[in-house]
This record gives C-alpha cells, sequence and structure tokens, in this order.
C-alpha cells in the first residue's frame, strides 16, 4: 500500500495511490485507515512530504563506511540527533542554500514511520509500532558541523529534510537499495543490509530514551559517499521498494 500526503486547492489530506489515482482518507492514516470517498488524478494534485511529524529523530554513523570516510570509529550504540519539523519539506520542493555555510551536504537515508505511540519497547515487538517506510535526505551543513562541534545548527536549517514521495507500508528492510545521485551522477550506492543498527534496534533504542508519536520519523543514517551541492543541482533518492525523492537546490 502507497499512502501520501496532497494538496488540492487549500485542503491538506492523506490518500491511497493506486496507479495514477488518489483515493481520499479521512483524518491522518494512522490506526484505522478510513477512505473518504473523494478520487483524485495524481496531476491534480500536490505532492507534500508523506507525513507531518512531530519529530525526527536521526542515527548518525550507522553505516561503518560512512564512519570511516569521515574518520569516526564504529559506535557501540547508536547516536541520536534531532531535527526540527520545520526542516521537513516534500518531492520536487527546493533545498534553500543557507548564506551562513559554504558546503551543503547530501546524505540519501532509509526513513521510518511511526504509526502508534511508541516507548521502551523490545526489539521483538519493533515492526508492530511501523506505519512504514519513505526515502530521507539529511541535508548538512557541513563546514558548520565542523565549526560548531556538534550538529544542531548543521542539521536543522528550514528545508533541511526532504522526505518523500509516499509511505510504503508492509516493506522487508532487512535487504533494500539506497542510492543518491546528483546531477543524475551516482554518488551513493549501498544496501540497508549493511546497517551497524537495524530498524527494530533503532526503534527499540529511540523508544527507550522518548516516547515517540504518530507520524514520528525515525532516519536510519547515510552509507558512504556524502559530499556537496550547489545552487542549481538536483538530488535524487532512490530507494528500492520506495521510489524516488527529487529535490533542487536553490539560493
Amino acid at each position: 500500500m502507497r499512502i501520501g500526503r496532497f494538496m488540492y486547492g487549500e485542503q491538506v489530506f492523506y490518500g491511497i495511490i493506486t496507479g495514477n489515482k488518489v483515493a481520499s482518507l479521512e483524518g491522518e492514516p494512522y490506526g484505522q485507515i478510513i477512505r473518504g470517498g473523494q478520487i483524485y488524478y495524481l496531476e491534480q494534485l500536490r505532492v507534500l512530504a508523506p507525513c507531518a511529524p512531530t519529530k525526527v529523530v536521526c542515527v548518525g554513523l550507522n553505516y561503518r563506511d560512512h564512519a570511516e570516510e569521515f574518520g569516526y570509529a564504529v559506535p557501540e550504540e547508536p547516536i541520536l540527533f534531532i531535527k526540527p519539523s520545520t526542516a521537513v519539506i516534500g518531492p520536487g520542493e527546493d533545498i534553500i542554500y543557507p548564506s551562513s555555510s559554504r558546503q551543503v551536504d547530501y546524505e540519501a537515508e532509509l526513513a521510518v514511520v511511526i504509526g502508534n505511540h511508541c516507548r521502551n519497547v523490545a526489539v521483538e515487538e519493533a515492526r508492530e509500532y511501523i506505519f512504514g517506510y519513505t526515502c530521507g535526505n539529511d541535508v548538512t551543513a557541513r563546514d558548520l558541523q565542523r565549526k560548531d562541534g556538534q550538529w544542531t545548527r548543521a542539521k536543522s536549517f528550514d528545508t533541511f529534510l526532504p522526505l518523500g514521495p509516499y509511505i510504503i507500508r508492509d516493506l522487508d528492510t532487512e535487504d533494500l537499495s539506497v542510492a543518491l545521485r546528483l546531477n543524475g551522477v551516482i554518488k551513493q550506492s549501498s544496501s540497508t543490509r549493511y546497517l551497524i543498527f537495524d530498524v527494530p534496534a533503532l526503534v527499540s533504542f529511540i523508544s527507550g530514551v522518548m516516547t515517540l508519536n504518530p507520524g514520528d520519523v525515525i532516519l536510519t543514517g547515510t552509507p558512504g559517499g556524502v559530499g556537496p551541492m550547489a545552487v542549481g543541482d538536483t538530488v535524487e533518492v532512490e530507494i528500492e521498494g520506495i521510489g524516488k525523492l527529487i529535490n533542487t537546490v536553490n539560493g
């Protein structure tokens, strides 16, 4: 099942995508999915980020090759940081290059969308709390990350978290290809089988720290090959079984 979030005129709604048609849903899709009765064609709609999280919990250095390319040791526990909800944008929206940065990097990531209130969940039960999966780009002002010595400012600019295009439910995430193209050239190419901490382990660990709400997002980390973008570039994240998330960098 593919679920998206859309705008028609001034109306924002969730819908189920089948081919080029979208069947509207009543309210949010978490919990019981209730069809709203309206049918639209995709070309009639603006595609938004597929969820509106209260918070986005990100995992740093969760691929061995990414840790190695930055000279870090492989972590013993997941390294967490948070991106604000104001960083979220959808497919086709512009990533805005902040004037305070001279190096803005792409980071392709599998994004996990939470479906139920989640607190102190065991690894064995973690998938019961997952609504689905989408593509994410953990955009980072790398020079500011180095300058600050921590990650908040570098990760938190408005537009620094493209998500989409849709949420895919019931996806096996054990071995999904993850790729990123910059202006059509492959820069990152890996698989979720190389995650140091897999999806259930992350949901369990994070829920032991903070409560996760329906619609919240976990970014599972990026593989090696991260690098800079420039104004005018087009960046495309593609994850097997999910689709392509395409955005352009603007000044």
